[in-house]
């Protein structure tokens, strides 16, 4: 169809291409991959519905990737060709940059047809299919095990429960609280429950048997409700539970034509239509980008310079974040009514279309036949040159081989130099990736003005360390496949084992900067990561919600202390240290019940816990008394645990260290929290370091078996490997935390799975 150049030109772009594809989705489903899908594997969701539920996700991500990914392929697959002056050549035979375009464009409508479906069609369908599966999912997770001694909540709207002892035919020891009023919620104890849920009515029920309802007005506290029960059904609000139970649906999630009832209904009420009109027309702008990218690609990359692929990879990286800045910014001028809705998302399509058909109008101009076919007439019309002067032969040479440490040498220092211009080029590279992507998701805030350039810089500063974390270790394992791979198809690594230098001996060094690599993860994570972690969580939940919202230990609202009394607070603050809506109660006896309860509602802190606004209640036991009631403007409170028990958050492992999280674990097990899935995070942050290292032992081998493919097979081959390890590690992690595997052996099985493997490569490869 083609002819023998369009195929020619079509096998150098398709493989990048591919390639491109695959990174560019693997960056944008690692978030989902590493915390949605260890979340849901770890409360019990089945492995089947974890991966239905990222395949639900995929149609989106593949919509938004395809035009990147063709962009990046064409001018990766140009820049090979003008690397090793083969687009030269075709000029010189007089293939004009038509013959070229031609079958790039056939290319591009077809990537252009299936991202249109992926939009209009599949898009709205996955979204759909996404709501029941996590409606499922949702219920699963409101009628599986309870974990006993944990609060739930989020489990259940508007209600916090916990249990003290789970057993087959249902819990026992219950405490309920309806926190609709959050400074003074109804409490419910008894001595069994269960919940159940209709999917079909999307309902929960909450069933209590042998107990109590406690209720007081904040206003009154004298007028002080108790009702005993010997069963009692609570129904609780499912709408609130499941995503899909009345709740609207986003813009994306509409088809083309729900997206135009919508703005027609719009239109009706009075309302601006700008954002389903924006969405019917990114439908079908994002797919025409896939012609206009080709367009671009090859107005800049059919040069007769020597870029290389990596350098046009960088190239199109600055397109890409050029197209999405002048998409946000069409979507600001639309929402502030300076343009209509129905032309910002053609914006860039029109500018870079503009700008693609000028370079290929330019290309087309200055690489016509004839201005290159004369230039070589003119040379082989020239007299032959007289040949240099033949040099004095059988001089003696002098080398000089020189160590500059010990212990290192020639092939050392090869080894390294090569090893670390790819290192350094795969680190820049996928660092920028996460740039560009991080901030195509926040530069809708910058664009709306709901947020500052300063501020975003300032995340993206804090942030880098938890780049480097995911970065450092993809860059380590592509480096090693690249460089072992080129020393194998350029058979020097055959002259080094005629030499007698094994593969062993070659790959000293690569191993020795691994190391280097984990120690220096080990260390980002013990020094500046934790803080950093901290202070990008503030940055991003100020600039998605437009307020600071600083980190602290001061919003957990629901904690036991030794005694197995349950604490109930609006908020803490440990520098005072003092404490707000304070809620006491003590419960014990058989069957269990609240023998006490007080509310305070300030307290601060000075050798003892001073209260003012108090009031306590004194309940009956079943060996008899009376209810008490006792109140004053301000009260010493003798029974309230110290400040170190309020300060005992339950954290968030990715913004502690090593040393505070262990710290963390120890305080948390002795108050009886389940930390089994903080002792697995624990572990991993001892064992993941160590990947760098591992994915390296692998990498050598396999580099050997791929290497006479050349370097870009060395790339996709490292990113199908990370993308593997990091199925496996969340794979692991979630069994971790759901008590299925120790969490020492949840977190060290993937170094272990991965390192037994490069071990079993290792030995049998032929050295």
């Amino acid at each position: 169809m083609f002819g023998i150049l369009g195929r020619y030109v079509l096998r150098e772009v398709i493989p990048p291409f591919c390639l491109a594809q695959v990174v560019f989705t693997f960056l944008l489903m690692l978030d989902p991959l590493t915390k949605r899908a260890e979340e849901l594997i770890g409360v019990g969701v089945d492995l089947g519905d974890v991966l239905q539920i990222l395949a639900t996700v995929l149609p989106y991500s593949l919509g938004l990737t395809i035009p990147m990914a063709l962009l990046v392929g064409v001018l990766m697959g140009l820049g090979r060709l003008s690397g090793d002056r083969e687009m030269v050549a075709m000029q010189a035979c007089g293939i004009g940059i038509f013959r070229i375009l031609s079958p790039l464009l056939v290319l591009a409508a077809l990537a252009a047809a299936i991202d249109c479906y992926l939009l209009a069609e599949a898009v709205p369908d996955a979204n759909r299919r996404f709501r029941e599966t996590v409606f499922r999912v949702s219920a699963n997770r409101a009628e599986g095990e309870i974990k006993p001694r944990v609060f739930q909540v989020d489990r259940f709207p508007r209600a916090v429960l916990y249990v003290r002892e789970v057993a087959p035919d249902g819990w026992r020891d219950v405490f309920l609280a309806d926190v609709e009023r959050p400074e003074q919620p109804d409490v419910y104890v008894a001595e069994w429950g269960r919940v159940a849920v209709d999917e079909e009515r999307r309902t929960v029920a909450v069933t209590l048997r042998n107990g109590e309802r406690h209720r007081v007005d904040p206003a009154v506290p004298a007028a002080y409700e108790v009702h005993r029960f010997d069963e009692l059904t609570i129904q609780l609000d499912g709408s609130s539970l499941f995503p899909d139970g009345g709740l609207a649906r986003a813009v994306n999630e509409l088809s083309i034509r729900e997206l135009r009832e919508e703005a027609a209904a719009m239109r009706a009420a009075g309302t601006s239509p700008h954002q389903p009109i924006m969405a019917i027309h990114e439908k079908f702008s994002i797919p025409v980008a896939c012609i206009v990218f080709v367009l671009l690609a090859v107005g800049l990359g059919a040069s007769s310079r020597r870029e290389g692929r990596l350098a046009s990879f960088a190239l199109g990286i600055a397109v890409i974040l050029a197209y999405y800045v002048m998409l946000y910014l069409g979507t600001a001028l639309a929402k502030g009514q300076w343009l209509s809705p129905h032309l910002v998302r053609w914006m860039p399509n029109a500018v870079m279309g503009l700008a693609g058909a000028g370079l290929v109008w330019w290309r087309s101009r200055s690489n016509e036949p004839h201005a290159a076919l004369p230039w070589l007439a003119s040379q082989a019309s020239r007299p032959a040159e007289a040949p240099a002067a033949a040099e004095p032969a059988d001089l003696p040479i002098l080398v000089r081989v020189s160590r500059a440490w010990p212990g290192i040498g020639l092939l050392d220092r090869y080894v390294t130099q090569i090893y670390l211009r790819w290192m350094t080029l795969a680190f820049v590279g996928l660092l920028g990736l996460f740039y560009v992507i991080t901030f195509l998701d926040l530069s809708d805030k910058l664009f709306k003005e709901e947020t500052t350039l300063l501020k975003l810089l300032e995340y993206f500063w804090y942030a880098t360390p938890q780049f480097v974390s995911y970065v450092l270790p993809v860059a380590a394992l592509v480096s090693t496949l690249v460089t072992v791979g080129l020393l194998t198809r350029t058979n020097e690594l055959t002259v080094m084992k005629a030499c007698g230098i094994s593969l062993y001996r070659m790959a000293a060094p690569i191993l020795c900067f691994s190391l280097l690599w984990s120690g220096l993860l080990f260390t980002i994570g013990e020094s500046v990561l934790a803080r950093a972690n901290r202070r990008a969580e503030a940055l991003n939940r100020e600039i998605r919600t437009g307020r600071a919202q600083p980190f602290g230990t001061g919003d957990r609202a629901w904690l036991v202390n030794e005694d197995g009394d349950i604490y109930h607070y609006l908020h803490f603050d440990a520098a005072g240290p003092a404490v707000s809506g304070l809620s006491v109660y003590e419960l014990a006896g058989r069957p269990w019940s609240l023998t006490g309860r007080t509310y305070a509602a300030e307290a601060s802190f000075q050798g003892a816990w001073k209260g003012r606004g108090v009031w306590s209640r004194v309940f009956p036991t079943a060996a008899g008394g009376a209810t008490t009631y006792d109140h004053g403007s301000e009260q010493r409170l003798p029974a309230v645990a110290p400040p170190a028990v309020f300060s005992a958050e339950l954290p968030e492992a990715e913004l502690m260290s090593y040393r505070e999280l262990e710290r963390h674990v120890v305080e948390l097990r002795a108050l009886g929290f389940d930390v089994v899935s903080l002792v697995v995070e624990l572990h991993r942050k001892a064992s993941f370091p160590f990947v760098t290292f591992i994915l390296t032992l692998i990498a050598v081998p396999f580099a050997v078996t791929i290497g006479p493919r050349g370097a870009l097979y060395g790339v996709g081959a490292g990113i199908v490997l990370a993308f593997t390890y990091w199925i496996v590690l969340s794979v692991f992690g979630a069994l971790g935390s759901a008590g299925v595997l120790m969490p020492a052996t949840a977190a060290w099985a993937p170094n272990l799975i991965f390192g037994a493997a490069a071990g079993c490569f290792l030995f049998s490869v032929r050295t």
